[in-house]
């Protein structure tokens, strides 16, 4: 007789609120009126988000534990990176509520710019407006990605992982103005996304093949044991491991993140650039950390591969680059390397390293995105390099902003980058991969060579005088702020989180 598993409905507190919060923003997509969507949907987002990240702390850190027949565990990580997804939803959200993050008049009028095309379609494309539908494809992306992290069974980690990746296909084709360009980008990603997801699908079977279930502690016990079908452990890793690995970008996964951070909306590119690294990564740790560190001899040299080559050709491919948008998508790509350095470590210094990286890089990342949003040319994002130049002299501040940041992802010394990319490199050291460390070193030195000449570009270069800032609301001046804000904190002080990233690396086993 089937008995229905227990659930500890404290313990999944925040993730049911995000997924409320979703159905009531599914409820007022149907019922409110078009011109009331806007003014609902923003506290409703804001309210769920800030609830779920109290629900963490008040709640949910005091019923740790494996839960619903143990596919499901709240743990020291788990915590932390659904905290961490939290808040950085919270400033994505704030840059994607952006009222004239569309090109509409009303924001090129204050800019001195004739907006091209008729008012009805430069209104079309405000984005606060029209797609009111990112609010809850939003928080439903959010919950596919607390429960990623949190997934102790292969068939629960594969739902997660489609239910944050259907919501991100379809908010990357919302682009308006790059309507082609963007449904391009949404198309691509949702083939390439199928097909990753078939091959984490297969590699489940596989591994279930070998150790008769797909619960992580299960296929750990099974690990070292005689049982029938010991071939299929290795092909099942990697062939899931290709499927978290195209999440984050790493090569030879990599080929969709320039299309489709330049086709989609900047906000949108924004949000996922930071939230889904932070998501799959969590889900590696697990993965790499519980289910089959017992194997580790056989796949953690070709993950430490990977990492190098994802490392190199993020790197050296930023550097061809023109477009401001497609930059930052080959930067990630680096990003994505440096953070293998410290998981494929396979040290609790790995996991804290990792952990506080993935804060430093979404602390960066949003804000980067949103200063894009802002520089228009022509009545389009200005996103070629050369339409940057004299941003120095005719916006300091908005120049010296995204200096800060570029500054921050080459990893200079008192920002969040030097930190975050001295404790993964430890990291690697320590787990006896040290050639890995000099690669990274090397790495980051070809792309500050991007980051500087986009400085040098903006402070240097001759004024285009097509070129502007539009005023941005309080919602994008306040997300901008607070990451820069957090990425100098994080870079003069990193004590703070890094002991939190400590206190929260015990997985549960």
């Amino acid at each position: 007789m089937f008995e229905a598993p227990e659930i500890s409905y404290a313990a999944l507190l925040p993730l049911i609120i995000v997924f409320v919060g979703g159905l009531v923003g599914v409820a007022v997509e149907g019922f409110a009126g078009k011109a009331k969507r806007y003014a609902i949907h923003l506290p409703i987002v804001i309210a769920t988000l800030v609830l779920a990240f109290l629900a963490i702390i008040m709640v949910a850190r005091d019923n740790q534990g494996s839960t619903a027949a143990g596919a499901v565990v709240i743990d020291g990580p788990s915590l932390f990176l659904q905290g961490l997804l939290l808040v950085l939803s919270v400033i994505g959200v704030l840059v994607m509520s952006e009222r004239f993050g569309g090109e509409t008049p009303d924001a090129f009028t204050q800019a001195g710019v004739s907006t091209p095309g008729s008012a009805e379609e430069a209104l079309a494309t405000k984005m606060g407006a029209t797609t009111t539908e990112i609010y809850p494809l939003t928080l439903f992306s959010i919950g596919g990605m607390m429960l990623f992290t949190m997934a102790n069974d292969l068939l629960v980690m594969f739902i997660a992982l489609e239910i944050l990746s259907l919501p991100l296909y379809v908010l990357s084709g919302l682009a308006r103005r790059r309507r082609l360009l963007s449904q391009e980008a949404a198309l691509k990603y949702f083939l390439l996304g199928a097909f990753s997801s078939a091959f984490f699908l297969f590699g489940a079977a596989l591994i279930y093949g070998y150790a008769g279930s797909m619960r992580f502690d299960v296929i750990a016990a099974s690990i070292g044991t005689e049982v029938l079908m010991d071939g299929l452990l290795v092909p099942g890793v990697l062939l899931v491991a290709t499927g978290l690995l195209f999440k984050v970008g790493a090569v030879p996964f990599h080929a969709w993140t320039p299309d489709v951070y330049q086709g989609a909306p900047t906000p949108v590119t924004g949000f996922m650039a930071a939230c889904t690294k932070v998501a799959a990564f969590g889900a590696m740790l697990r993965v790499f950390y519980v289910a089959v560190e017992g194997a580790r001899l056989d796949w953690a040299p070709i993950l430490a591969v990977i990492a190098a080559i994802t490392m190199i050709v993020g790197a050296v491919m930023s550097v061809r680059q023109t477009d401001v948008k497609r930059i930052l998508a080959y930067s990630s790509i680096a990003h994505a390397g440096f953070i293998l350095v410290g998981l494929v470590s396979l040290q609790q210094s790995g996991v804290t390293s990792t952990m506080f990286y993935l804060v430093t890089y979404g602390f960066m990342t949003i804000p980067a995105f949103a200063i894009v949003t802002m520089v228009r040319s022509s009545g389009t994002e200005a996103t070629h390099v050369s339409q940057w130049a004299g941003l120095g002299k005719t916006n300091p501040w908005v120049a010296a902003a995204f200096s800060f940041l570029m500054l921050a992802f080459a990893g200079i010394p008192l920002t969040s980058g030097f930190t975050g990319k001295f404790a993964v490199f430890s990291a690697g050291v320590q787990g006896g991969y040290a050639w890995l460390a000099v690669i990274g070193v090397l790495a980051s030195a070809v792309t500050a060579y991007v980051y500087f000449r986009l400085i040098v570009t903006m402070y240097f270069g001759d004024s285009d005088d097509d070129t502007v800032v539009i005023n941005a609301s309080a919602l994008t001046l306040f997300a901008i702020a607070f990451g820069v804000v957090v990425t100098l904190f994080l870079g003069v002080v990193p004590s703070p989180m890094l002991e939190v990233a400590q206190q929260a690396s015990q997985f549960l086993r």
